[in-house]
């Protein structure tokens, strides 16, 4: 939960964890975790938890903010703040991509705000491309089909 609250950015007056994490958009990404399909992997330093990657599948009735279709898993990642800039980022995603692949889903999705220059480059960096707008947030797709 600490870390799906890190990963969502909002840059000036983010709300409380519990109120964020238990809005009606948002508490679709955690509730029930543990579902057929959830994914995750966890960085730990020292025993704790500095960064995790993961993925949930949403279908058309239930559309998350990154969503392309009921095959792709939409995911999230979250880098506490004094572990940035040292790589963490692009291990986890690097993780979590291998990890769908394993499963055996054709793409991956995600949802980001254009203002985050730091993860639009990272994403870019891994080959996810621009697919669309969902509100004011970019949804992006990585085709898993180039990674086998």
């Amino acid at each position: 939960m600490d870390m799906h609250y890190e990963s969502i950015h909002i840059e000036q007056g983010k709300p409380p964890r519990s109120e964020l994490l238990n809005s009606p958009g948002i508490a679709k990404y955690n509730e029930h975790w543990g579902r057929q399909g959830d994914r995750a992997v966890i960085a730990l330093v020292n025993n704790q938890p500095a960064g995790a990657a993961w993925y949930r599948l949403f279908d058309e009735t239930n559309q998350g903010y990154g969503f392309v279709d009921a095959t792709t898993p939409e995911l999230g990642v979250a880098i506490r703040s004094d572990y940035r800039q040292q790589g963490l980022g692009i291990r986890l995603m690097e993780g979590i991509i291998q990890q769908a692949v394993s499963d055996g889903y054709p793409s991956l999705s995600l949802s980001v705000d254009p203002e985050n220059q730091a993860a639009v480059r990272l994403y870019n960096k891994l080959g996810f491309e621009y697919v669309g707008t969902a509100g004011t947030s970019w949804t992006m797709k990585l085709n898993l089909r180039d990674k086998v």
